[in-house]
């Protein structure tokens, strides 16, 4: 047997409760640890900024499955649907964390979202993943039949925004942001002789 059909049928055991599972366990542990002084000496904003990574590296693996199943053999495309919905939680937690402990004052929220770039850019990707998380399921696919796989296809968008938005909120050249766009960018470049395929079809 190949090592693709071993992944395959190793894969084909996973419930897909347990993905869920096994991808929320850093949040008692990120609450944990601030708490107890584990996140420095800015707890808030470090919790903030690890929910928001994760919720990108969540975004970008969803990106991969695609790819992984045309060019490699390997499918994970039935966990798709968890990994969209566990990259919303995250964000979802991210933007509570803003909006609840680190600023707390509606004025200042509103302000902030219309003078700083990079918040608005967030809010533009958190607002662009709600209508993919409310049809997350499989009422809207039956539906919406062919504009489900229309709107879903915002997520392509949302990668990039949320990519940028980590590069501006570090404010710095760095190079794990930039890493982070370039993989999306290339991860939407593997996809495109996908495209081209499913269009000959």
């Amino acid at each position: 047997m190949a090592v693709t059909d071993r992944i395959n049928a190793f894969v084909r055991r996973v419930p897909v409760w347990a993905v869920y599972v096994l991808c929320l366990l850093p949040v008692p542990w990120l609450v944990y640890l601030g708490q107890s002084g584990g996140l420095g000496r800015e707890p808030i904003k470090a919790l903030e900024h690890e929910l928001g990574e994760i919720a990108l590296q969540l975004l970008i693996l969803g990106l991969c499955l695609s790819p992984l199943r045309a060019h490699f053999g390997v499918n994970l495309i039935r966990f798709r649907r968890a990994v969209g919905l566990l990259a919303f939680i995250y964000v979802t937690l991210h933007l509570l964390v803003w909006l609840v402990l680190d600023v707390g004052i509606v004025s200042q929220i509103w302000a902030d979202i219309l003078k700083r770039p990079y918040i608005t850019i967030g809010m533009i990707a958190f607002l662009l993943m709600l209508p993919l998380a409310l049809t997350s399921n499989n009422w809207s696919v039956r539906r919406l039949g062919a504009v489900w796989r229309k709107l879903h296809q915002l997520v392509y968008v949302i990668a990039v925004l949320g990519a940028v938005h980590y590069i501006m909120v570090k404010k710095v050249w760095e190079m794990e942001p930039l890493v982070y766009l370039a993989l999306v960018f290339a991860l939407l470049a593997l996809r495109l002789p996908i495209a081209r395929k499913r269009r000959a079809v």
